[in-house]
């Protein structure tokens, strides 16, 4: 089995969110065995930001549907969307 490589897009319950703090609940959350490959804050509208995480996994069944849980439980996270997903 291969690696794949995917990106979230966290959104932040409000605007008032400590955009960093939800970055250090990341880190604090992904699974054994997935790496993170980067964190960037995109600015969304009207001072909502949202958190962009890349993350390398293996090519395992639910493997992807366990780390989006992990990130939906970080303290202030509204949702979680798989943007871009392919194999390396």
């Amino acid at each position: 089995m291969g690696q794949v490589a995917v990106l979230f897009r966290l959104m932040p319950q409000g605007v008032e969110t400590d955009m960093q703090a939800l970055g250090a609940g990341v880190r604090s959350v992904v699974p054994k065995g997935v790496t993170i490959r980067g964190m960037q804050v995109k600015d969304i509208a009207f001072g909502l930001k949202s958190l962009l995480v890349s993350v390398v996994m293996d090519d395992t069944g639910g493997v992807l549907d366990s780390v989006e849980q992990a990130l939906a439980k970080v303290p202030h996270v509204e949702s979680v969307e798989v943007m871009e997903e392919g194999l390396l």
